[in-house]
């Protein structure tokens, strides 16, 4: 754990990856460990969707959760300074294109091959570092338009007629509500400024609004009272009935057709989670420049390997509809701000990421945490999904520079969220060229 001032963390060199074990190569932190025991209700809330649009029971579902919360910890593992998470905004998109199939085996294989087709480009990405080359061979109006679809399939999904706002009106809009003015108030921010218990709170992210979604909801009667299990401690995932239910081992795995079907889909969300490397980059060259006592190495390419490393697994294992993606920004973010303060408060940004993957991947399987917050795990998703919508449609805004690139992507983000990733790409490329593209322009 030593580590002498102005070097790196202490690690295993592995080719690219660099090799951190846990309590060997960094310390147990513990305001990440705490705070990552109440966070796991965010990651259990892939629950009810997953038994949604694939059909699965809680249980099966649950073990899908814990599966994919070992996974998380690849990235601490492996040398990658970061907290991960879903794709978060893809995930609109995603439900949107596995509403084309039945539920049931035909829709568990559509999303089998599209997370290996979002490894693949993952992997592609990472072994040639094509990356930054695409990215700025897409015009901003089609970023702009797939973040912006993004950011109105997520409020729709929440709004439609049926959907989960109709069945918990009072406890999403007041939750809802107070995760915006957590996160993106101007006033509570100066607040925070003003008042250490505040800015204590502010330091939780989404946590506090969920929290009031367990205490208001049963109140106001839209959910019950946590029926808190205390007798076994961890719920072991049932791996068998998992295999035989979702896994192609044991379905098969998809036809070509399907591959080819959720290749729009794939980029799209590719595109997506591109926009958090960038962000990690950014997060973590902040935060270095504060702690000249550490030499971070934060790779675009380690970080697209392991992602698609996770990606390959899920899909081969237990297809998930949320993805899995680089970051989680606003856990991360929290871990930096934190880091910034010294080596007092964190001793490696690594002691942080890693202190709070590994602590999610055993909180989500703890039997009594899981039940305090199953009742509201409902609410922690759309409350999710909300403030996702806000962050993309925001992102959007800002990455469309004219008039005509933020007319491009409303135009294509609207059929995007209503027609797909396909119909969406496709019109955004032809508006592009139709409006945008000029091969006659004059050099200035």
């Amino acid at each position: 754990m030593s580590r002498k001032d102005g070097t790196e963390q202490s690690y295993i060199p592995l080719g690219i990856f660099k090799l951190r074990i846990p309590f060997i190569h960094y310390r147990f932190e513990f305001p990440e460990g705490i705070q990552a025991i109440f966070m796991c209700a965010t990651c259990l809330g892939a629950i009810p969707v997953l038994t949604e649009y694939l059909g699965v029971s809680y249980e099966i579902a649950w073990s899908m959760v814990i599966i994919n919360g070992a996974l998380y910890f690849l990235h601490a593992l492996l040398g990658d300074p970061v907290v991960p998470g879903w794709i978060t905004p893809a995930i609109p998109v995603v439900l949107a294109y596995l509403g084309n199939y039945a539920i049931g085996p035909e829709r568990i294989k559509a999303l089998v091959a599209l997370q290996i087709m979002v490894g693949v480009i993952f992997f592609l990405m990472g072994v040639t570092g094509a990356a930054n080359k695409l990215m700025k061979a897409i015009p901003v109006s089609i970023q702009g338009g797939i973040l912006l679809g993004a950011a109105v399939a997520a409020v729709i999904g929440e709004f439609r007629t049926g959907a989960r706002f109709d069945i918990y009106p009072i406890a999403i809009c007041v939750s809802g509500l107070f995760a915006y003015f957590l996160l993106f108030s101007s006033t509570f921010q100066s607040m925070r400024k003003k008042n250490i218990i505040l800015d204590n709170i502010g330091k939780y992210g989404m946590l506090p609004a969920i929290v009031l979604g367990i205490i208001l909801g049963p109140l106001v009667k839209e959910i019950s009272f946590p029926d808190v299990e205390i007798g076994t401690f961890f719920f072991i995932p049932k791996i068998e009935e998992l295999l035989s239910t979702v896994s192609p081992l044991r379905l098969g795995f998809p036809d070509m057709s399907l591959y080819i079907a959720g290749i729009p889909t794939a980029i799209a969300a590719y595109i997506i989670a591109f926009g958090d490397f960038v962000t990690t980059d950014a997060l973590i060259g902040e935060a270095s420049q504060s702690r000249p006592d550490e030499i971070v190495d934060f790779n675009a390419s380690r970080s697209n390997l392991i992602s698609a490393l996770r990606n390959f697994i899920m899909a081969v294992v237990a297809p998930y509809t949320q993805l899995c993606g680089p970051l989680w920004a606003a856990v991360t973010a929290s871990t930096a701000q934190r880091y910034k303060e010294g080596r007092g408060a964190m001793d490696s940004i690594f002691s942080g990421v890693g202190t709070f993957r590994l602590s999610t991947a055993f909180a989500v399987a703890i039997i009594p945490v899981a039940s305090l917050v199953r009742p509201v795990l409902p609410i922690a998703l759309s409350i999710t999904l909300l403030v996702q919508g806000y962050v993309c449609a925001n992102l959007a805004m800002k990455m469309c520079k004219s008039d005509m690139d933020r007319g491009i992507a409303g135009v294509m983000g609207a059929v995007l969220a209503i027609k797909g990733a396909a119909w969406g790409l496709a019109i955004g490329v032809i508006l592009h060229f139709l409006l945008a593209f000029n091969p006659w322009k004059e050099k200035a």
